[in-house]
Formats: structure tokens, C-alpha cells, sequence
């Protein structure tokens, strides 16, 4: 499963490709200051859950599993509205690609995107994708040194820099443009759980040792990992902080060059289209992205773009089904357990209990559930929303707005799991607590000025 997370991931970067310019064009650099923080923020909840994964050897679902309450409730609290985050992601992600191919090819923006939908469905829940993947990854990187190029060639000098690090807010601030941006800078709220999931996938730590039998796993890793005899206290320990520390430096260099890509295309909004007065919005919001790079590159410029646009968003799709159809696999799995164990029976048990008996394939292994979630959540839904909708500006606003709204509760959730649940000499230290703790209700507060927003009793 490839990292749709952090920046460190070349597809993952034109997914945010988008909103950069947008809050640039409208408040050019007078935003600095929040990006800058909510870098530091990612690093540190990043490291936090690869930090369990690299400990535990399961992934942070596992952990919130044992949280005290009513059973499985952290899980179902991530669960429910990443379904709805999931389909309307992949929505917004397709509808761009559609507003690149609409711009060239004949037919309607809308048709492009439902034709990316299933055409990338088919690749995911099939697994025949990694030629794509790999050609999308090359493609994102050419857009990414495209536009930090471009960048350097129109950067502005340091003055309006310097005045965007100061903190300071916008007289007329549209929470609707802000908040979607803060809550996808560099990885929305399940690219926090996911960059575990990487770590982990990479080697990190030994890798997961998921309860539940791993059917994707390869037998020879299987059998490599139940020949592993136990090693003493002091030799995991001192293992695990190995890791621990390889992790915090891969993870820093993630979110550093997301940091640069994202920086270069707030100069080119602040640049090139604030002073146009274009905002990217609307269905031709492609066509409106083009304008950062045909200015410096000409019609060449613009139409390496659109392609990269439709090549490197096709493989963020890809991604990102993956990663969302894995995740929403281990969470079933998870919410089940007591009652596959017990013998008992919940709706979601009763449902896939009938779709066991129905379909030729075993619903209760992992590979099963993420193809079937691949094909329903992240195929069938967006279809449905790029039917409703047709402003992919829209749909990603919202995605990023429910992803900013999660965030508080994913955050603090993992630290109080990593302060409660591992050994003393593993657990976060003082500094990472507090910023983990601040990161939290830095993203909350957001959430409560957008709703206030909405329900009307704020102006700006």
C-alpha cells in the first residue's frame, strides 16, 4: 500500500495540488505561518502511530481496540465518517482528472471522471496496478520539480516571506477556502493511520502481526515470522528505539518535501494568479491550474500539466482506494471479532454473514472485505457524488473539511493509546505529548469556527 501521506509520497502531492493556490490566490502569503505549524504538527503524529506499529507490531486500530468504554467505540468513531470522507475523496479526486481531460478531449467533465471511477475500481480491487502506480509516482514527480522550478523562477524575495511567518489573520477570512486546506496539508486524517501501515508494510519494527490471519501476507514472510524465537526485554527494547529513531528521520524527510512542494505552489497562487485575480474553483478547475505553469512555460507548460494532472491523480485514485479499502478491511475485522468468536450477531455480521452466502468468495478474509469496500465505498459511492455534484472544488472542500474535523479526535486518541498501552521506555516523551496534545485542539479549534461558520453565527 503505497504512503498517501505526508508529502512523502509522490502521488499524494497533486491530490493538495489544488488548494495551495486557492488560499494563495485569495490571501496570498498571510497564511505562512499556519503551514509552517501544522508541519510540525503531521511530523509529530505521524512518528506517533508508526511509533505503536514499530512497538506492537499491530497497527493503531488494534490499539484503540482496547481503549475502556462502550466495545470498539474509538474504532466505530473513525469508521463511520471515513466511509463518507473515502467516497467523497475519491469523488473530488476523480472529478479533477475529469476537468484535465474535458479540456482537451470531447465530452462532458463529468463522464471523464465516472470513467476514471471504474477504470481505477477494476485496477484496485484486481491488484493489477503496480505498472500504473509506478508510471503515476514519475508523473507526480515531474509535476512537483515542475513546480518548485517554477517557483524559484517567479519567487518573490524574502520581504512578503518574512511577513507571512508572523501570525496574523485575513480582514475578510472565507472559512470554506481555509479550513479545507489546513485539514489536507500533507496528509488528511487517515493519512495519519496510514503512514503506521507504511512504516510497518516497509519493514519497520519486524512488520504487522495482525490477530486476524493476513491472507495478503507472503507465506514465506509467514513462515520467517513464526520461526523468530522470542528475544530478552532489554534486546526488543533497545530494537524498537532503533527503529524508533529510523522512523523519526524518514518521517522528517516526508514531511520536509511535502513542505517545499506545498511552499512552491503557494508562491505560484500568490504569484501568478492573485494578481489575475483567478481563483481555482468550479468544474474547470484544472484548466484555472494550468494558468501557474503556461504564464512561465507557454502552451508546452500547460499541456504537460494537464497530462501530469490526469496520470499522477489516476495513481493518487489508485492509492488511495487501497489504502481506505485496507483500512476499512482491518476495522471490520476488528468490530466483529467478539461475536465471530462468541458466535454472536451485529448488523454488520448479519450483512456480510448473507454475502457469504451469496458470492462464490470468503467475505471474512482481509483481501475479500478491502476488494468489496474497494468496489462499494471508493467505486460505487463517488459515482453516485459525481452525479450530485459537479464542482470538484466542492467535493474536495468537503472531504478536506471532514478530514480536519477527525483529525482532533485521531490525534489524541493515538497519544493517550501510546502513553497507556506501551512500555514505559517506549512511550512518547514530554515534548511529543504536548505537541500531540496541542495538534489535537489546534485542529479542533478549526472545526468549531467552520461550524460556527456554517451555522451563521460567525461573519468571516
Amino acid at each position: 500500500m503505497a504512503p498517501a501521506c505526508c508529502g512523502c509520497s509522490p502521488p499524494s502531492a497533486p491530490v493538495r495540488s489544488s488548494l495551495p493556490p486557492r488560499v494563495a490566490s485569495a490571501y496570498e502569503y498571510q497564511l505562512l505561518w499556519i503551514l509552517l505549524i501544522v508541519v510540525l504538527f503531521m511530523w509529530v503524529m505521524i512518528r506517533e502511530m508508526a511509533r505503536y506499529s514499530i512497538v506492537t507490531g499491530q497497527t493503531m486500530l488494534e490499539g484503540m481496540h482496547t481503549l475502556s468504554g462502550p466495545r470498539n467505540w474509538a474504532v466505530w468513531v473513525i469508521f463511520v465518517p471515513q466511509l463518507l470522507a473515502a467516497a467523497i475523496g475519491i469523488a473530488g479526486l476523480a472529478a479533477v482528472v475529469g476537468s484535465a481531460l474535458g479540456e482537451f478531449l470531447p465530452g462532458t467533465n463529468t463522464l471523464y471522471a465516472m470513467a476514471m471511477v471504474v477504470a481505477s475500481t477494476l485496477f484496485t480491487a484486481t491488484g493489477r496496478y503496480s505498472l500504473i502506480e509506478t508510471f503515476s509516482r514519475v508523473m507526480a514527480l515531474a509535476l512537483m520539480v515542475m513546480a518548485i522550478v517554477t517557483a524559484m523562477i517567479v519567487f518573490p524575495g524574502l520581504a512578503p516571506i518574512a511577513q507571512g511567518l508572523a501570525p496574523g489573520w485575513p480582514d475578510d477570512p472565507d472559512l470554506y477556502v481555509i479550513l479545507p486546506w489546513v485539514g489536507t496539508i500533507l496528509a488528511g486524517s487517515m493519512g495519519i493511520v496510514w503512514f503506521g501501515y507504511w512504516t510497518a508494510t516497509r519493514g519497520f519494527g519486524g512488520g504487522l502481526q495482525s490477530r486476524e490471519p493476513d491472507d495478503e501476507q507472503p507465506d514465506d514472510s509467514r513462515r520467517e515470522m513464526d520461526r523468530t524465537a522470542p528475544k530478552p526485554h532489554e534486546t526488543r527494547v533497545a530494537h524498537a528505539r532503533g527503529w524508533i529513531r529510523t522512523m523519526t528521520v524518514t518521517a522528517a524527510l516526508g514531511v520536509l518535501g511535502g513542505l517545499v512542494v506545498i511552499f512552491s505552489f503557494l508562491v505560484l497562487g500568490a504569484e501568478l494568479l492573485a494578481p489575475e485575480g483567478i481563483m481555482p474553483e468550479g468544474p474547470e478547475v484544472a484548466v484555472d491550474l494550468t494558468n501557474i505553469f503556461s504564464d512561465v512555460w507557454g502552451e508546452v507548460g500547460r499541456y504537460v500539466l494537464l497530462v501530469a494532472i490526469v496520470i499522477a491523480l489516476g495513481g493518487s485514485i489508485l492509492a488511495n482506494q487501497d489504502g481506505w479499502g485496507r483500512s476499512f478491511a482491518d476495522m471490520t475485522l476488528i468490530v466483529t471479532r467478539r461475536h465471530r468468536e462468541a458466535g454472536g450477531s451485529s448488523l454488520l455480521l448479519k450483512s456480510l454473514n448473507a454475502l457469504d452466502r451469496r458470492l462464490p468468495w470468503p467475505m471474512f478474509e482481509r483481501r475479500w472485505l478491502k476488494r468489496l469496500y474497494i468496489v462499494s465505498v471508493t467505486g460505487l459511492m463517488p459515482l453516485l457524488i459525481l452525479l450530485a455534484f459537479s464542482d470538484p472544488v466542492q467535493v474536495m472542500s468537503v472531504s478536506g473539511i471532514i478530514a480536519a474535523a477527525h483529525t482532533p479526535f485521531i490525534a489524541l486518541a493515538a497519544l493517550y493509546v501510546n502513553r497507556t498501552r506501551l512500555p514505559a521506555e517506549l512511550r512518547p516523551g514530554i515534548a511529543a505529548s504536548v505537541t500531540m496534545t496541542v495538534a489535537g485542539f489546534f485542529y479542533l479549534g478549526f472545526a468549531v469556527l467552520y461550524l460556527l461558520n456554517m451555522a451563521g453565527l460567525l461573519n468571516g
